[in-house]
């Protein structure tokens, strides 16, 4: 009776769960069934669910509680349980083929993830989870729709889950490495064993459906599911990620499909292709566009699968299959149909040679077909599938850059239909706006996205025949400006000029990205003409627009002149330009620019214009600083700006009053805002540096006038906020003035601009940087740019901080340094618990900076620390203090999870491991501790650099246990200061037999990206545990099936063989050199072993870690 009520109580909570509005109620019902996954006979109470169970929804929890249960990664069940739940599911799905579609699903799902985390399981010498094809095929062969197509979604849904790490493991990221290392293992295993002969499965399946089709009735639901289900099957088994190359599955640029060479015969003679291109053309839409994308996996079979012969066989029938597509076009009109005909044509020059193509059978008719729809879609398709049209430009685009290559005789007749392409793309563009304007569709002008991606493919196609292409560009442009200075002078208002100013803005986008495209061609003297044609044309238009700027301006238009602006100075503007281009002859001519200095002081002109007037816009305001950076960088541009009456102004003016963005409050922005202002200086400074030479000290004195003052004002704001429009507007300050010094800081990378810089600011301002923080540490907003002012202020770029042997300002610097962590940390230690999806931003990101920080300062090499305790100075002990509490404060979790963090973490933690082991040594026993298991789990970081800096760091800790361990045999009274380090080590050997343990798994059975790095800690954890490696030794040969016991042991006196009991650099230098061949004869030992997986052996390492 109880567990009637039991049940009657769950089936109760899983309807408030799914049905009810009240969301208090179902936070209830969340909450309790959270309870019963958790709760001990929880596997007994599923069963009875899905036995008894009368709501569906009762039976979608036990199918998704099972689930959680065969995935955790920590606790696994006994495998008996598991196969008598893998065995349930399979007769429970057999007796009831009729579920609710959710709930099958979850079964479905349930009986996949158990097979996969069971594939190597093995019992009475059985590998039990692998009798997959054997169980399904009962379903397929029953005659039954319904059991035909439970079978059909069993395979398929196992084939997405052998292709995909579970979601399970990427919850827990300090195991991510290792599950995707089990997960590629059991995926290639399947791969191998199983994946051919269910593709095979599904296109039986398919020809069988494909000889019945004019007797099935799509409107039934059965037969409908039935086809999809199987198309589905098959398209899973070709989109199977062969080698493990794709971690991205929303990726579409890995366009190769790696076949493994024993599917050969399924794609040699052609009726693979021929099936599903006859699927197309007789299924309905719903299901054509899954037969489709089918095809496009087989377009893009790995030419290595063929010899030549057999690929351009291939090739003529997969191109006889497009050609048919496109002279019976009608299916085509179904989006989902368009878009798979899109990217299979794109496939056709990704993975085949413009060479190849032009041999096939009729290509001209063929190329002819392809223009022709290529024109038709970007004409009329822009808008109803405009992601489509990506592939379409991608075929051309990639067909015009193969030009130059093409050595068959056959001509390639591009040049015919290139010009055509070029133009309907700048004709749709044009005739969109219109549309848009009137129908109030989105606008593609505000996706720049979108626009940058179709005109990097757009410079390229336009380049070819490009008289054609610059002669059509000038008789658009001048029509539309024509029509734009018109509507101007008669005063026309509203949509007619908006209209106008869209036109132009997409001819200026065109033109730069056209002039752009030169990069990838070889340009003529006559096409820099035309350059300086269109370039003449943009300028002139832009005049008229900056006329009119104080009165009315256009946001779209000014983002199409700087686009415009940042091609033509890549390729015209900078040191690789020849100097008598052409380009600047017709400048010359027309507006009287007759070198590269007039051109930059055009470019700078509308940098101050933009500025001045463009305060309100944050995209103008980002592109225009950017341009500014970027002309700052170039060496020989930047020595012709310096020379510029406009650049000099700028370097005398920098206030809000003649550029507004730099105000407290432009138009209310966000803080996040404020941080183009770090571009802005970094830029100035540069400029500034240009001619700053040790006695220009009233020159950087002037330029940091309206910066001085900025201080000054900050300073009287912080002892006068009483009230909250006073505190606002002092945080707004600080916040600016910080970003601005970061800017200048980072740009003085010698040494007489960063003295001068330091000297300015200690101990003057300092105080006030530091004010700040004690005031505002809760507030993320304010102390990460101060922080990342001082940690730039640290930082001994191209060796800057050289300070002379007279100088105390090393050590200053280093005081301030320390002041500001142990500032920041104690207050930001005191805000206790903070929301999950806030922590970094409140806490972590802030610790991370003070990381950064104190690395750069214990690097600088522009400090003795040595001086510190020597002279009873505390802010070396007070920073690694600080450093301490701040490290427990964060869980391991989220060191590993935030990448920034975590690779700030890592690299202070070498530093300190390579200069501080003294102050290592002596923390308190928990504190190493958590400091050791830190460095386990960077061993298995998915990030190399983190991986790497913990192999240096584990190496460097070694060698000093090592060498204290070694002296404490020979002198028995060694120094006391190493007892408690020592006696840690001693307490608590499974810690580095546990990374003994992780690094040599990962060297014999991972992708051992870094087996150098892998390697130096290695020796000296073997030196330390010869104990427990021969016993680790022994299970591993012990693991290995009989045959192949001897090459194992010979493997591992291989690697031992020559080496001496130390840790010298000669010793470890053979020791690399021994690992590596030791890893290739495992691996060649491993794969011999017909066909067995290594997983036992890495099963038996997992569980020693």
């Amino acid at each position: 009776m109880a567990e009637e009520q039991e049940l009657l109580q769950l089936e109760l909570l899983c309807k408030q769960l799914y049905e009810t509005a009240d969301a208090n109620l179902r936070t209830e019902a969340e909450k309790a069934l959270v309870s019963f996954a958790n709760s001990p006979d929880c596997l007994s109470k599923c069963q009875l669910l899905l036995e008894r169970g009368n709501s569906p929804y009762a039976q979608l929890l036990a199918a998704t509680t099972l689930t959680k249960l065969v995935s955790r990664p920590n606790v696994t069940l006994p495998l008996e349980q598991r196969i008598d739940i893998r065995n349930y599911v399979l007769g429970y799905l057999a007796s009831r083929p009729k579920l609710v579609h959710y709930v099958l699903q979850a079964l479905v799902q349930l009986f996949a993830r158990i097979t996969k985390l069971g594939w190597f399981d093995i019992q009475d010498k059985d590998y039990v989870f692998r009798n997959v094809i054997t169980d399904v095929t009962k379903f397929i062969q029953s005659g039954s729709t319904q059991h035909v197509m439970i079978g059909v979604q069993l395979l398929s849904q196992l084939v997405c889950e052998m292709n995909q790490v579970s979601e399970e493991d990427d919850e827990h990221e300090a195991d991510s490495s290792r599950s995707l290392t089990k997960h590629r293992k059991i995926a290639s295993s399947f791969r191998d064993l199983q994946l051919f002969e269910i593709f095979q499965l599904s296109c039986e399946l398919l020809q069988t459906a494909a000889g019945n089709i004019k007797s099935m009735d799509f409107s039934d639901d059965s037969q409908h599911g039935l086809i999809s289900h199987a198309l589905r099957l098959a398209h899973n088994c070709l989109t199977f990620d062969f080698i493990g190359t794709s971690t991205d599955e929303t990726a579409d640029d890995l366009c190769t499909v790696q076949i493994p060479t024993g599917w050969r015969s399924a794609f040699l003679d052609g009726a693979t292709m021929e099936l599903f291109f006859s699927l197309y053309s007789s299924l309905p839409p719903s299901l054509s566009s899954i037969a489709l994308s089918c095809l496009v996996q087989i377009a893009s079979v790995r030419r290595s699968l063929f010899n030549n012969t057999e690929r351009a066989k291939f090739l003529n029938e997969l191109v006889t299959g497009v050609r048919n597509i496109l002279e019976n076009p009608q299916a085509l009109s179904d989006p989902s149909n368009y878009h798979e005909f899109c990217r299979l044509l794109a496939r056709l020059k990704t993975n085949y040679q413009l060479g190849e193509l032009v041999k096939v059978t009729n290509y001209p008719e063929l190329i002819k077909r392809i223009a022709e729809f290529t024109v038709t879609s970007l004409r009329q398709m822009w808008q109803f599938a405009p992601n489509s049209v990506h592939y379409l430009l991608s075929l051309w685009q990639k067909m015009v850059a193969s030009m130059p290559y093409v050595k068959a005789n056959e001509p390639h007749l591009l040049e015919t239909y290139t010009p055509e392409i070029f133009k309907a793309y700048t004709m749709s563009r044009l005739e969109s706006v219109t549309v848009v304007i009137k129908d109030g569709l989105e606008d593609p002008l505000e996706d720049q996205g979108m626009i940058n991606q179709q005109l990097d493919q757009l410079s390229t196609i336009g380049r070819c025949e490009y008289e054609k292409t610059c002669g059509l560009l000038v008789q658009l442009f001048d029509e539309a400006a024509q029509r734009y200075q018109e509507a101007i002078n008669s005063g026309t208002q509203g949509v007619e000029i908006t209209i106008q100013e869209g036109r132009l803005s997409w001819l200026v986008y065109i033109i730069g990205a056209v002039i752009g495209g030169r990069i990838s061609f070889a340009s003529t003297d006559d096409h820099d003409a035309m350059d300086g044609e269109l370039a003449c044309r943009v300028l002139q238009l832009m005049n008229l627009v900056d006329s009119r700027i104080a009165q009315y301006a256009c946001e779209k238009l000014d983002l199409a002149i700087l686009s415009f602006f940042e091609q033509f100075r890549k390729i015209y503007v900078g040191d690789q330009v020849p100097k008598m281009s052409k380009v600047y002859r017709r400048l010359s001519e027309v507006l009287g620019l007759n070198d590269e200095s007039m051109v930059l002081s055009v470019f700078i002109g509308k940098i101050i214009t933009n500025l001045k007037y463009w305060a309100r816009s944050e995209q103008i305001t980002w592109k225009t600083l950017q341009l500014l950076n970027d002309l700052s960088v170039g060496y020989s541009s930047v020595r012709k700006l310096v020379k510029l009456d406009a650049v000099q102004f700028v370097l005398s003016n920098h206030t809000n009053e003649h550029f507004p963005f730099l105000g407290l409050n432009a138009n209310n922005r966000s803080f996040a805002d404020m941080r183009c202002r770090t571009t802005f200086y970094t830029a100035l400074a540069r400029l500034l540096m240009v001619d700053l030479r040790e006695d220009d000290e009233d020159k950087f004195e002037e330029f940091m006038v309206p910066l001085t003052s900025a201080f000054e004002s900050v300073g009287t704001m912080l002892t006068n906020m009483d009230t909250p429009q006073k505190e606002e507007e002092a945080k707004r300050a600080v916040v600016g003035l910080a970003r601005d010094l970061r800017g200048v800081a980072f740009a003085f990378n010698t040494k007489t601009s960063y003295m001068m810089f330091f000297d300015w600011i200690y101990p003057s301002y300092t105080p006030i940087l530091h004010r700040a923080i004690e005031v505002w540490y809760h507030d993320p907003a304010v102390t990460t740019p101060v922080l990342k002012l001082m940690a730039e202020l640290a930082q001994s770029r191209s060796q800057r901080l050289l300070f002379d042997v007279s100088s105390p300002n090393g050590y200053l610097l280093f005081r301030e340094v320390s002041k500001v962590i142990d500032s920041y940390g104690s207050r930001i230690l005191t805000i206790g618990e903070v929301p999950k999806d806030q922590v970094y931003t409140m806490k972590l990101k802030g610790i991370s900076v003070c990381f950064s920080m104190l690395k750069a300062a214990l690097c600088g090499n522009y400090v003795n620390f040595g001086v510190f305790r020597l002279y009873g100075d505390n802010a070396l002990d007070k920073a690694f203090g600080m450093f301490v509490k701040l490290l427990l404060s964060v869980s391991q979790r989220d060191l590993m999870d935030y990448p920034k963090l975590s690779q700030n973490f890592y690299s202070l933690l070498e530093c300190l491991a390579n200069d501080h082991m003294a102050f290592i040594s002596s923390l308190e026993p928990q504190v190493f501790l958590y400091i050791l298991a830190t460095i386990s789990e960077g061993l298995t970081a998915l990030d190399t650099m983190v991986c790497t800096g913990c192999c240096a760091t584990l190496d460097t800790v070694i060698t000093y246990l090592f060498k204290n361990l070694t002296i404490k045999k020979k002198k028995r009274n060694h120094m006391q200061q190493n007892e408690a380090f020592l006696r840690i080590l001693e307490l608590h050997p499974e810690i580095l037999q546990q990374m003994l343990s992780t690094v040599l798994n990962i060297i014999m059975f991972e992708d051992c990206r870094n087996q150098w790095s892998m390697s130096r800690p290695l020796l000296g954890l073997i030196l330390l545990n010869e104990e427990y490696f021969n016993k680790l030794r022994d299970s591993i040969i012990a693991s290995q099936p009989p045959d192949k016991q001897q090459a194992m042991v010979q493997c591992f006196e291989n690697l031992m063989s020559g080496i001496e009991r130390s840790l010298h650099t000669k010793n470890r230098d053979k020791f690399t050199q021994n690992l590596s061949l030791f890893r290739r004869d495992v691996n060649d030992s491993l794969k011999a072993a017909n066909g067995q997986s290594p997983t036992h052996c890495t099963q038996f390492l997992d569980m020693m870690s």
